[in-house]
């Protein structure tokens, strides 16, 4: 099992949204009806996420140093500068991609169906057939045409879903991975006023645990508890290998 941790707001934010679009292009593909409910609330979410901060600012800030940073390398010796290109080409068609959309969602918000929808789902049980026949009435349709629908509304928040994806591909690995040991469920490592932006837990699942992480500039600390579905999750008192990294942009 994996498990990450952000340092600061902005990733969590990059996580978030990478969770929402993953989840929305997933639940899009070709499938039952109430699949694809699911990916119209979660479409709703990615719009309630994307009005509250300029993301799309932010990431292409983000692409932006990387491309910078990753440029100054193509001379230093040592260097694949043919997968070093591939990558800064890949930087920069993102940034073009992402540069030559509008306001995030913009479209979406203006339409006057998908708003009126937008309501009623936020209501528990909102979407059925008595709150919103006209929603009920797109279920029946066919699912090819629920899919062409369901792709035309995603389509603007594509070059999102690739820009976070690059941005967090690129801080992912960007960092080295070390083996050790939480002796009696616990660890902790000092960092020295070092800034890191991630931090990443890998663990077999069969010791049956899962990793409560914090972090600052100072410490990391990990601590593993047990739980078994009907109590509150509880220290885990045993010695718990795993592997971490540290990544920083």
């Amino acid at each position: 099992m994996r498990f990450e941790y952000p340092f600061n707001e902005r990733v969590r934010a990059w996580m978030r949204l990478e969770y929402l679009l993953d989840r929305l292009v997933f639940f899009s593909a070709p499938g039952d009806p109430r699949m694809h409910q699911v990916a119209v609330s979660t479409l709703f979410d990615v719009l309630d996420v994307t009005e509250r901060t300029d993301v799309k600012g932010g990431v292409l800030q983000d692409l932006e140093r990387q491309r910078v940073t990753l440029s100054a390398l193509q001379d230093h010796p040592g260097v694949d500068a043919k997968a070093l290109k591939l990558v800064i080409d890949e930087i920069d068609q993102t940034h073009a991609s992402m540069s030559s959309q509008g306001r995030t969602g913009q479209a979406l918000r203006e339409n006057d169906w998908l708003t009126s929808l937008r309501g009623r789902l936020a209501v528990p049980g909102g979407g059925t057939q008595v709150d919103m026949p006209s929603f009920h009435a797109w279920q029946c349709r066919d699912e090819a045409r629920r899919c062409q629908d369901l792709q035309q509304w995603i389509a603007p928040l594509m070059p999102l879903h690739q820009g976070i994806g690059l941005v967090m591909r690129l801080l992912r690995s960007a960092g080295e991975r070390e083996d050790v040991v939480a002796v009696n469920g616990a660890y902790q490592k000092m960092l020295g006023g070092k800034s890191y932006q991630l931090l990443r837990v890998w663990l077999d699942p069969e010791w049956g645990v899962f990793p409560e992480m914090s972090a600052n500039k100072y410490m990391v600390w990990v601590r593993f508890s047990e739980q078994d579905g009907e109590i509150k999750p509880q220290p885990a008192n045993k010695d718990v290998p795993f592997r971490y990294s540290l990544c920083s942009l």
